[in-house]
């Protein structure tokens, strides 16, 4: 008879050897790097090239390699993005994730995590939209793949409330809960479950 506490056993070896979720880091431009050449007033390679043979998921992040020449810029919206222009852009769609600094020429490496599935739009937005203008600027469409791994997966902090006066009573306290990833996207190993499915054969015969 088949001792089902050693198949499970087996089982439970494979399902435990399955590759762990791995995300990606693209590197903005590759060797190239997230520059704006002000002598020929143009980008140094074609961004929106290079973003067209990537694959971009949830959880992978892009990383600009760059100097406090350029900024770095984040929107949802595309007509901010078209425009070149940010100043009328809203907080809920658009993040400054560098706006220049005081060292100029100062090297940066600005990571930005990839949490918002479709359409994401960077360009830098310095010299008054000029480099965003001239082909510093790409758009890429984020597949879900995995999901959001735990750590980019969690709930807005709660909202901000002014201090109580010495007056009032305390207020409650508030408990913010982690949120959960919103897929595995884990794959069997198949070279794992030929050897528990071989084992559970030697056994039944």
């Amino acid at each position: 008879m088949v001792n089902l506490a050693v198949i499970a056993l087996l089982i439970a070896i494979g399902v435990s050897a399955t590759p762990a979720a791995s995300y990606t880091n693209h590197t903005v431009g590759g060797e190239a790097g997230w520059f704006f050449n002000s002598t020929t007033n143009t980008s140094i390679i074609d961004y929106s090239n290079w973003a067209a043979n990537q694959t971009f998921s949830l959880g992978d992040f892009l990383i600009f390699r760059t100097n406090t020449y350029q900024t770095v810029v984040q929107t949802y919206n595309e007509t901010t993005f078209r425009s070149c222009n940010t100043d009328d852009a809203s907080d809920d769609d658009t993040f400054h994730y560098y706006a220049g600094g005081n060292e100029l020429g100062e090297a940066l490496t600005i990571p930005v995590p990839l949490t918002i599935e479709g359409s994401n739009y960077y360009l830098s937005d310095a010299d008054d939209g000029v480099q965003c203008q001239n082909g510093l600027l790409f758009e890429i469409d984020v597949k879900h793949g995995q999901g959001l791994p735990p750590s980019l997966n969690q709930p807005p902090p709660p909202p901000y409330t002014e201090p109580p006066s010495a007056d009032s009573p305390p207020s409650p306290t508030v408990t913010v809960v982690g949120g959960q990833p919103s897929g595995n996207g884990e794959t069997r190993d198949a070279a794992n479950m030929r050897v528990v499915f071989a084992v559970v054969l030697l056994l039944l015969v």
